[in-house]
């Protein structure tokens, strides 16, 4: 039973010329898909500028069409894209990490899956889909990219968002017959309609509103050496700046923890905070 898949695609920028191309991270994540052979029903889609050339480099990679939700230059796409999404129901949707021009937060795959009520496994290397199914349907399989060549065996449920990681295989070669040959549909904003039982909050589409709080310290990361070298350095402290704690109770352990953060302000605590049984454990 094929279930169908979407791609999330997006352009990213030569470093030289500036002129706009594939986004690396997003190609592999073509790659992927197309490895997952008559499994899958692909789709693709891109929020933006139609007119962009680069977009059907993508259709050279494999893929038969391309639908473009047509949006201004720098406007927000996840209100597009979530209303696109609710609409076709993709049991797994594929993207990469971050954009690779413009803001680049890497949050618009969470929040998709937040809007789709979708489970979200993120930095994949590799995808399969699972051969076997129980009481939640049938389950996707990825291996996690982690640090010094590391992987980690992820399953989840469908529905499913997959961010891809930059250690995915390398896209195959953009063929140009094939990117003639492919499909462009625009699709313009106002044809964006979904049954408004299905509406969701601008709140819950555009994020959420929270009471707004001092910024965090930024803490100082070195940019030399190994990982394991950077995080030496971000977590070591001067000679005498701190106190020994052997074998602490945990309460005293995590009050320790707790003053020191404040101290370099990396968070704010709330005025107190209680436990189960109802005593104090901290009070700002």
């Amino acid at each position: 039973m094929q279930i169908d898949l979407m791609l999330l695609l997006s352009l990213g920028q030569h470093p030289l010329s500036l002129r706009s191309q594939m986004a690396s991270v997003d190609a592999r994540a073509v790659e992927l898909a197309l490895r997952l052979g008559d499994a899958v029903r692909v789709h693709a889609v891109y929020a933006g500028d139609p007119d962009e050339p680069a977009l059907r480099d993508y259709l050279g990679l494999g893929l038969a069409s391309l639908t473009v939700l047509r949006q201004p230059r720098g406007a927000d796409v996840l209100p597009a894209l979530c209303e696109y999404l609710l609409a076709k129901k993709p049991a797994l949707t594929l993207a990469g990490m971050a954009a690779e021009v413009g803001e680049g937060s890497g949050m618009l795959p969470y929040l998709l899956a937040e809007a789709l009520g979708a489970t979200l496994l993120a930095g994949a290397a590799s995808v399969a889909l699972g051969d076997f199914q129980d009481a939640d349907g049938q389950h996707i399989r990825a291996e996690q990219a982690l640090a010094r060549g590391q992987r980690r065996l992820l399953q989840a449920a469908l529905p499913c968002v997959i961010t891809v990681a930059a250690k995915a295989p390398v896209p195959r070669q953009s063929a140009y017959a094939r990117a003639r040959a492919g499909r462009v549909e625009i699709v313009e904003p106002e044809v964006l309609i979904r049954n408004s039982a299905e509406l969701l909050h601008d709140t819950q589409i555009l994020g959420r509103e929270v009471p707004a709080r001092k910024n965090p310290k930024r803490i100082p990361v070195s940019s030399g050496g190994s990982l394991a070298d950077r995080l030496n350095a971000l977590t070591a402290t001067a000679t005498g700046a701190g106190r020994l704690m052997v074998q602490p109770p945990p309460v005293d352990a995590a009050l320790a923890i707790l003053e020191y953060l404040k101290q370099e302000q990396v968070v704010m605590p709330p005025a107190s905070v209680q436990s189960t049984d109802g005593a104090i454990l901290f009070s700002s």
